[in-house]
């Protein structure tokens, strides 16, 4: 940018009027040098009162500490059943990384360009997006086993990309961030996730915008998020923060239709035994002990697991596929992390490593996830081959 030129007439700047206020909205692309210069310019030039970026405190945390994952709790994490939504944000950040290393700048650097320079100017800073993990888990929420599956594929396909772009290319592109052009590619298979990680951020960073004290506000926001932010901020509509802040139980429907299949084995080994004898249906429970764990347990010494860990997914993998509360892939990443916890420089790395398919095996972190995913499909082939089977017994 021309040192003559007022970044406050820039195309990337947006300016509202509510009432007696400014709200004037930076649309950033969020690996570009030029983005993180303009906002620097833009505070000098405003002189805001506050200033929003498009951080929660987690994020923004690891961003001025370089930190990333180093500080998982990835114990808790798995207690949560939160690996999935873990595997696609570190997916999505390697994505970035990778973007952001053909251009010499660190992802969020426009982010933390305008913290700096508010800093410096002594204008207050508010973080305006909503907890990533709220986010995380009401998009997850959102999908069905058939959606996450197919998220996770487009995304680790990303993963494994060598982009190719210039900063001409970012100037093409930030009228849509390279975040929100991949979800909204996957928006009309997957509409709950653009609705969760584009429109209900819109208003809610939109709120938390009109909420920040002061009669001139300045929002360092993603350029996908623009125009869902001017929209929200120009209606009279008031955003309830609480609403969007929940994580929605799951439906009656899914439940009872995940309660279903355990259900029907669990009668149908009954009517077994009640049919033809106790000997046909403990040969029936035996098939499915051994047709569900033995799958689980190959799976996690395909992704070189300890043998503890082999041994958890084989014992609990038939009792596992008949609850729909805890699944097999989540016991045998607890005790992979238990028996070999990812070492500092792993977690430190992870986000890199993940578009190395040799790390997988290698990284303790990516391993633990390569685990959980491989255990799972193990014992859901089982499953279903092992379903299929009892059923067709009962009509011997």
């Amino acid at each position: 940018m021309n040192g003559g030129t007022n970044p406050l007439e820039s195309p990337d700047v947006y300016r509202v009027r509510l009432g007696n206020r400014e709200i004037i909205l930076i649309a950033t692309a969020h690996v570009s040098r030029e983005s993180a210069v303009l906002v620097q310019q833009a505070i000098k030039a405003a002189q805001p009162d506050s200033v929003c970026v498009e951080l929660d405190e987690a994020r923004h945390a690891q961003l001025r500490n370089q930190q990333r994952f180093e500080s998982l709790d990835l114990k808790q994490v798995i207690r949560q059943q939160q690996l999935l939504p873990l595997l696609v944000n570190l997916l999505l950040v390697s994505y970035q990384q990778k973007l952001g290393g053909k251009l010499g700048v660190l992802p969020g650097s426009e982010f933390i360009a305008a913290i700096e320079e508010a800093e410096r100017q002594n204008v207050r800073v508010m973080l305006c997006d909503r907890n990533i993990k709220v986010t995380l888990r009401r998009a997850w929420a959102a999908l069905t086993w058939r959606q996450e599956f197919m998220l996770l594929a487009a995304v680790l396909g990303s993963a494994f990309e060598t982009p190719d772009l210039t900063e001409e290319d970012l100037r093409h592109m930030r009228e849509q961030d390279i975040v929100t052009r991949l979800i909204e590619e996957l928006g009309r298979e997957l509409p709950g996730l653009s609705t969760v990680l584009i429109d209900e951020r819109d208003h809610y960073l939109a709120e938390r915008i009109r909420q920040a004290p002061g009669d001139r506000v300045l929002a360092v926001v993603g350029a996908g998020h623009v125009k869902g932010i001017l929209q929200a901020l120009t209606s009279d509509h008031t955003v309830d923060l609480a609403s969007l802040e929940t994580i929605p139980p799951s439906s009656a429907v899914w439940q009872w239709l995940a309660w279903s299949m355990p259900a029907v084995i669990i009668a149908a080994i009954a009517w077994i035994g009640w049919q033809h004898g106790v000997t046909e249906a403990g040969n029936n429970i035996l098939f499915w002990v051994l047709i569900t764990g033995v799958p689980s347990m190959l799976a996690t010494l395909l992704a070189a697991a300890h043998p503890l860990t082999a041994l958890s997914a084989l014992v609990s993998a038939p009792i596992t596929t008949l609850s729909p509360i805890l699944g097999v892939g989540y016991i045998a990443a607890f005790v992979e992390a238990y028996v070999r916890p990812p070492r500092v420089y792993e977690l430190r790395n992870s986000a890199r490593d993940v578009s190395s398919l040799r790390q997988w095996w290698t990284n303790r972190l990516l391993r633990i996830l390569l685990v959980f995913v491989l255990s799972s499909l193990g014992g859901s082939a089982g499953m279903l081959i092992g379903s299929a089977e009892i059923i067709r017994n009962l009509f011997r």
